[in-house]
C-alpha cells in the first residue's frame, strides 16, 4: 500500500494557516495537506482506524474525521489534549461559543477568586492580572467540566468537551499574546521573566478584550469553514476521534486493532515540549495530576537527566550505536556525561513506543513516519535511519524514503558555526508495512 501513496512536502507553511487553522499554531510536525493527501491516496476501508501516537496539536486525527476516518491520537502533554479535542468542534457549536463566553467573563469578573501566591500564572503575570485570568479559568472548569470528566481520581482531560477546549484554548491564546515580551528567537520557547517586577500586569479590561477576540474569531472560522465546505462540495464526514493522554512508551492499545499510523515522532533536537507550552500548562494547573518538571522528565527528548541508568540496546541498531559511540568519546564539555544520557533516555523511549506501534499495527497495515536528522556538534545524528533500524527490529519493513530539505531551527543558534556541518535538516518520510 504505502508505495501508491501521494507523499507531499511535510513542512509547515504558515500561509496556509488561517482561518480556523490559524488558531492552532503549535509545534507540529506536518501540516494538514500532507495528511489529507496521503490518508486519501491510502485508500483505506471506510472502518479502518488511523492512529498517530505523538498527536500534538492533532494534524492526523483532524484530517482523518474530515475525511470520515475514525482516528486515535496520542499524547503525552494535556495541553496537546485540550488543542487537539478543540480542533475537533463541530460547526454547529459555533453559536455557542460568545454566549457561553460573555457569560464566564461575567462571572469572573463579579467573583474573582482568592488570590493564591503558589498560582503558577504568577511566574509571568502580576497578582491583579493572574487573579482575572484563574477566574476566567475556573469559570470555564465550573461551566463546561462535568462529570464525565470529573473522577474520584481527578480529572480526565481525554474526556472533556469539545466546547470547553475551546474555550481552553481561547484563553492560552489571550496569555501568550500578553506574555509576548517573554518571547525569544526560538518559536516553541516563552522563558520565564529574570525579576519579579518584569512581570506583566495587563488590565482586566485588555485581559477580558483578548479572550473575548478570541473566542469571537473562532466561532466566525469556524462558521465560514463549514460555509467553505458547504459551497465546494466538500462537507466533511466527521468521524469518531478518541484522544488519549498516555506515554507513547507505556500506552495500551489493543493488539491487532490500527489500519495505519502517521505520525511524526519528536525529533532529536533538544526541543523542551513541556516548556513550549509551560503558560498553557499554568493555565491548566488546577487540572493537572503532574507538575511541569515532572511531565518534562517523561517527555521524549526530555532535557534531563534520567533517574535510572539506561545501557545502549541492540534494538537501536548499528547507526545509533554507533552515533552514540562517538557523542560519549566528543571532547566537548558535557558529552560523555549529561548529553550522552539524555540521549540514552530518548533512544530508550523512542524504541519502546515503536514496539507499542508495531504490536498496535494490522498485518499487512501501514506506518508513516516523519522524521527529521539533526547534528550533536559535528556529528551527524541521522534519525530517519536509526527510526527506520528501530522500527524493522520491531517487525515493520521499510518499503520507501521521499526526502525534503528545509531550514533548521539550529541554525539560528550561534554556536553551531563552531562546527563544520551543513546548514538545514533533512526531513524524511519514512514507509514501512508489517
Amino acid at each position: 500500500m504505502a508505495t501508491a501513496l501521494s507523499i507531499v512536502s511535510p513542512k509547515r507553511n504558515k500561509r496556509l494557516q488561517t482561518g480556523w487553522e490559524g488558531f492552532f499554531p503549535y509545534y507540529a510536525g506536518f501540516p494538514e495537506l500532507f495528511v489529507r493527501e496521503i490518508l486519501s491516496s491510502a485508500e483505506l476501508p471506510s472502518d479502518a482506524v488511523v492512529l498517530d501516537p505523538w498527536n500534538g496539536s492533532g494534524t492526523t486525527t483532524y484530517a482523518a474525521s474530515q475525511l470520515g476516518l475514525r482516528s486515535i491520537g496520542v499524547d503525552l502533554n494535556p495541553v496537546m489534549i485540550i488543542v487537539a479535542r478543540a480542533r475537533l468542534l463541530g460547526p454547529s457549536e459555533a453559536d455557542h461559543l460568545r454566549p457561553l463566553a460573555a457569560t464566564i467573563l461575567s462571572h469572573a469578573r463579579s467573583a474573582p477568586p482568592a488570590h493564591s501566591p503558589d498560582d503558577p500564572l504568577l511566574g509571568w503575570f502580576q497578582p491583579a492580572a493572574a487573579i482575572l485570568i484563574r477566574g476566567i479559568e475556573q469559570n470555564i472548569r465550573r461551566s463546561l467540566v462535568g462529570n464525565m470528566t470529573k473522577s474520584p481520581d481527578g480529572i480526565h482531560l481525554d474526556r472533556i468537551s469539545g466546547t470547553a477546549a475551546t474555550l481552553y484554548v481561547a484563553l492560552f491564546a489571550a496569555c501568550r499574546r500578553l506574555a509576548a515580551p517573554f518571547r525569544s528567537s526560538n518559536p516553541t520557547w516563552v522563558r520565564l521573566p529574570k525579576n519579579l517586577e518584569d512581570r506583566v500586569g495587563p488590565s482586566a479590561f485588555s485581559i477580558a478584550q483578548h479572550f473575548a477576540d478570541n473566542v469571537r474569531g473562532m466561532a466566525k472560522a469556524l462558521a465560514e469553514k463549514h460555509e467553505v465546505d458547504l459551497a465546494s462540495g466538500h462537507e466533511a464526514h466527521t468521524a469518531t476521534s478518541s484522544i488519549v493522554l498516555s506515554d507513547t512508551a507505556t500506552m495500551a492499545l489493543e493488539a491487532g486493532s490500527v489500519d495505519f499510523v502517521l505520525t511524526s515522532p519528536p525529533y532529536c533536537t533538544r526541543i523542551d515540549y513541556t516548556a513550549a507550552t509551560r503558560i498553557e500548562l499554568a493555565v491548566l494547573a488546577p487540572l493537572l495530576k503532574v507538575t511541569a518538571r515532572s511531565l518534562g522528565k517523561q517527555m521524549i527528548g526530555s532535557i534531563q537527566v534520567p533517574s535510572a541508568e539506561i545501557e545502549v540496546a541492540s534494538d537501536w541498531g548499528d547507526t545509533c550505536s554507533r552515533f552514540l559511540k562517538a557523542l560519549k568519546a566528543h571532547p566537548s564539555k558535557a558529552s560523555g556525561g549529561y548529553y550522552y544520557k539524555t540521549h540514552l533516555d530518548y533512544f530508550d523511549k523512542i524504541s519502546r513506543s515503536i514496539k507499542r506501534v508495531s504490536q498496535a499495527l494490522k498485518p499487512s497495515g501501514t506506518a508513516v513516519f516523519v522524521v527529521q536528522d539533526s547534528y550533536y556538534k559535528e556529528i551527524h545524528n541521522d534519525l530517519p535511519a536509526i527510526i527506520a533500524e528501530i522500527s524493522e527490529y520491531h517487525g515493520l519493513s521499510s518499503t520507501r524514503m521521499e526526502q525534503f530539505h528545509l531550514r533548521s531551527m539550529s541554525d539560528i543558534n550561534p554556536g553551531r558555526k563552531s562546527y563544520q556541518r551543513p546548514a538545514g535538516a533533512t526531513e524524511s518520510v519514512l514507509c514501512f508495512t508489517k
